[in-house]
C-alpha cells in the first residue's frame, strides 16, 4: 500500500513539473493526511449544523460547546499518525521527529477529547434533573454522584495520557512506567508527600457514597447558613444566605459536626418566641396564630403549637412552632407571623406588653474647686 501510494504522490509531483524524491513524497503524504483530516472534520460538522436545523439534540448542543475543538485537533492527528505508520523506514529513519510529533500529538487530542467527553456524558445523565429544590433529594444524590466520578475518571485518563507520554520519549521512558505500575516505594513516598491530597480524595469518596451532604443542601457551618454550592475533589464551596462564598476543605464535612438541614427531609419546623406580660390571654394569642398559619400558604399544616416555655420575673416566654416546607420557606413564615402577632397584641391587648424599668442612676456632677 505504501508503494503504491508512493507511486501516486510521484505521478502528481511530476504533473506539477517537480522532480519526485523519496523525502518530498513523505511530506506531501503526512501534508494530505493532515488536510484530510481537516476535511473530514468540516463535513462533520456541517453535517452536524445540518441536522441541528432540522431538530434540536441535546447531545449535539453539548457536543458543539465542549468537545468541537477537540475534535478538530483529534481527527487530522489521527490521519497524520496512520500517514506515518504507512511511511516507508527510509523516511522514518531520516525524518524520526515526524513519527514522534505523531505521537504526542494523537496522545494529547485523545486525552483532551476524552475529558472533553466526560464532560457531555455528564451534562447529558443530568439535565433532566433539578436540584434547585429541597424535596429532590435522590435527584441532588445521582447529581452529586456523577459529578465525582466524573472526575475521577478524568484524574485517571489525565495520568494515563500523561504516562504514555513519558514513555514515548527515551529518556522518561522509565518514569512513565513507574507511574502506571508503581505499587509499592513510589506509592508510599507519593502517600506521605500527598497526605492531605489523598485524606481529601478518601472524604470526597466517603461524601459520594455516605451523602453527608449533597448539591444545593441546606447547612449550617462555621455559624453561617448556607447552601453546597460546589463538591470539588479536595473543597466545598457553600453559598452563604448572604451571597458569599464559604470555601472548606471536604474533609471539614466528614470530621468536623455540622448541621444538614435537608439530609433525609426538606421540611423543617421553625420557632417564633414571644415575651409577652402575664396579662396575656395566651388561648387568644394561640387562636389568632392558628388562624394566621392558616392563612399563610408557607404552613404545610404537619406541625403547629403555642406553649408557655418560660416564665421571668418581668414577663413570659411564649413559644410559637409552625412547620414548611424548606429552611427560606420557613424563615419568611416565621417573620410573617411574628410580625402579624405583635400587630394583633398591639391593637388588642396593649396591656399585655411587657414593662420596660429602666433605672436610672444618679448622675455625679464634678465638684468645681474654689480658687
Amino acid at each position: 500500500m505504501q508503494q503504491q501510494l508512493d507511486i501516486w504522490i510521484r505521478a502528481v509531483v511530476r504533473w506539477f513539473g517537480y522532480i519526485p524524491n523519496r523525502d518530498l513524497s513523505g511530506w506531501i503524504l503526512l501534508l494530505t493526511a493532515v488536510l484530510l483530516g481537516l476535511a473530514v472534520d468540516f463535513v462533520v460538522t456541517q453535517i452536524i449544523r445540518f441536522i441541528v436545523r432540522r431538530r434540536s439534540f441535546r447531545t449535539l448542543g453539548l457536543l458543539k460547546i465542549y468537545a468541537r475543538w477537540a475534535f478538530w485537533v483529534f481527527v487530522p492527528s489521527l490521519f497524520f499518525l496512520l500517514a506515518t505508520n504507512i511511511q516507508s523506514e527510509r523516511f522514518l529513519r531520516r525524518h524520526p521527529m515526524a513519527d514522534k510529533t505523531a505521537e504526542i500529538l494523537f496522545l494529547i487530542a485523545t486525552t483532551w477529547l476524552v475529558i472533553q467527553l466526560l464532560k457531555v456524558g455528564e451534562l447529558r445523565l443530568i439535565n433532566e434533573y433539578d436540584t434547585t429544590k429541597d424535596v429532590n433529594l435522590s435527584q441532588r444524590k445521582f447529581v452529586t454522584q456523577v459529578r465525582f466520578f466524573r472526575r475521577m475518571i478524568a484524574i485517571v485518563v489525565i495520568i494515563l495520557g500523561t504516562s504514555l507520554l513519558l514513555i514515548s520519549f527515551q529518556g522518561s521512558r522509565k518514569v512513565g512506567l513507574s507511574v502506571l505500575t508503581s505499587a509499592g516505594v513510589v506509592s508510599v513516598v507519593i502517600g506521605f508527600a500527598a497526605q492531605k491530597t489523598l485524606a481529601n480524595l478518601l472524604a470526597g469518596i466517603q461524601i459520594a457514597f455516605n451523602q453527608q451532604i449533597r448539591l444545593d443542601d441546606a447547612v449550617v457551618v462555621e455559624k453561617e447558613w448556607g447552601r453546597i454550592e460546589e463538591i470539588n475533589m479536595t473543597s466545598v464551596i457553600v453559598r452563604l444566605w448572604d451571597r458569599r462564598r464559604l470555601i472548606l476543605p471536604i474533609t471539614y464535612f466528614v470530621e468536623t459536626p455540622f448541621e444538614n438541614w435537608t439530609r433525609s427531609d426538606a421540611s423543617i419546623v421553625g420557632s417564633i418566641f414571644l415575651y409577652m406580660d402575664y396579662n396575656v390571654p395566651v388561648d387568644k394569642v394561640r387562636a389568632q396564630a392558628r388562624k394566621i398559619a392558616e392563612n399563610d400558604p408557607l404552613w404545610t399544616g404537619d406541625a403547629f403549637a403555642v406553649q408557655v416555655t418560660d416564665t421571668m420575673p418581668t414577663c413570659i416566654q411564649i413559644r410559637i412552632l409552625v412547620s414548611a416546607q424548606d429552611a427560606p420557606s420557613a424563615f419568611d413564615l416565621r417573620c410573617h407571623m411574628r410580625e402579624q402577632l405583635i400587630a394583633f397584641i398591639r391593637d388588642e391587648y396593649p396591656q399585655s406588653l411587657p414593662q420596660t424599668r429602666l433605672v436610672l442612676a444618679e448622675e455625679l456632677k464634678p465638684v468645681e474647686k474654689e480658687v
